[in-house]
């Protein structure tokens, strides 16, 4: 996949121009070879007319593979016939085995700079001047990481696999084949007790923000709030039908003012939670959403829910909302037939149309 634009030169110029005119960052590109040096040579050139800031080369061709060796003479060539950067890559089996393996390589191609990806895999600390790390020091370092940031173990597993390389037939390694959780992980590097540490304190720190939102939670309470556990799932309803369309109506019909909607944002997970006062009366779901507008859905919700009034849900049957706007609908059609003026007398406008809110939102204080 990484190679298939290699056979449309006409779409890598397209790609690279537009971006190059579209955004301020420098843009740079990676390839593969083409079967001859000219025309690997002609297509970069082709390339740096672009305006590209670098360009990065394989040195295998498309259907090489990582055992054939890499082609220093045609990264070299690319060097010597373009003024951008050139990275050299590819060169993890065939050179760079240690630190000081990465200069012989970029001497060999000519190159500006190396880029390096199995032998960095192998051992990251190739990148350090003094040497390699021992092999386990860097294993370890590496599942602290995994463990602190929650890596998946599949990927953690991956990685340690691609480090221990000719050692996966050890007793350690057929283990860590075997491994199927972090924790099982650190068990064969012998850092079970880490594993244990470090799950005891995100533990903690769990607790101690289920307190904080718990208490947060605690400021919205009011023992004179109606509250209930419900969301809003705009597939259970037809297209442009709401529970807050429903309640307007409803207060409408019952001569009541319209609903308010107060609604705050949770500053920790940025949540949102919204209650809605009809007729002196307060409704609020005990869920938080994501966005203010469900939050105010859900309040919704729990008020028509409370008064054992419909919400317009697919499963109540016949709609009379959709039934009302089809007349509406229709009204409109046979006035602008007959050439009657096409806005609607203020005591027809709009019965159902959803009321929106103050759009300022106040954020819980921390």
């Amino acid at each position: 996949m990484g190679a298939a634009l290699l056979s449309d030169p006409d779409k890598i110029e397209s790609i690279l121009t537009t971006l190059v005119k579209g955004i301020c960052k420098p843009v740079t590109c990676k390839i593969r070879i083409l079967p001859s040096v000219e025309d690997t040579v002609n297509l970069v050139k082709r390339i740096e007319k672009t305006g590209i800031a670098a360009i990065a080369v394989h040195g295998r061709k498309k259907e090489e593979r990582p055992q054939h060796p890499v082609h220093c003479d045609v990264i070299k060539a690319i060097s010597e016939a373009v003024s951008i950067p050139v990275i050299a890559n590819g060169g993890s089996h065939d050179f760079i085995k240690e630190y000081a393996d990465i200069e012989t390589f970029q001497k060999a191609t000519a190159a500006s700079s190396v880029m390096i990806a199995r032998a960095a895999m192998w051992n990251p600390s190739i990148f350090r001047k003094e040497g390699f790390c021992p092999l386990k020091d860097v294993m370890q370092d590496y599942i602290k990481y995994a463990v602190r940031y929650e890596n998946h173990y599949t990927n953690t597993k991956y990685c340690l696999c691609q480090m221990l390389r000719e050692q996966l037939e050890t007793t350690q390694g057929k283990k860590l084949h075997a491994a199927q959780t972090t924790q099982e992980i650190c068990e064969v590097f012998e850092m079970g007790d880490f594993y244990e540490e470090t799950t005891a304190i995100f533990e903690a720190k769990k607790t101690s923000l289920e307190t904080k939102m718990q208490d947060e939670d605690d400021q919205m309470e009011d023992p004179d709030v109606i509250k209930m556990a419900v969301r809003f799932d705009k597939r259970e309803y037809p297209p442009q039908i709401t529970p807050k369309m429903y309640l307007l109506e409803w207060c409408r019909k019952e001569k009541h003012p319209q609903p308010v909607y107060e609604t705050v944002q949770r500053p920790l997970d940025r949540l949102f939670c919204s209650v809605v006062t009809v007729a002196e009366q307060k409704y609020r779901s005990t869920l938080w959403d994501k966005s203010k507008k469900l939050a105010e859905q859900a309040a919704a919700i729990v008020c028509l829910r409370t008064l054992g009034v419909p919400e317009g849900k697919l499963s109540e049957g016949e709609n009379h909302l959709i039934n009302k706007r089809k007349r509406g609908d229709q009204e409109r059609l046979i006035s602008r037939d007959h050439g009657e003026d096409l806005a609607e007398p203020s005591h027809k406008k709009a019965n159902f149309i959803e009321e929106t809110s103050d759009m300022n939102v106040p954020k819980m204080p921390r």
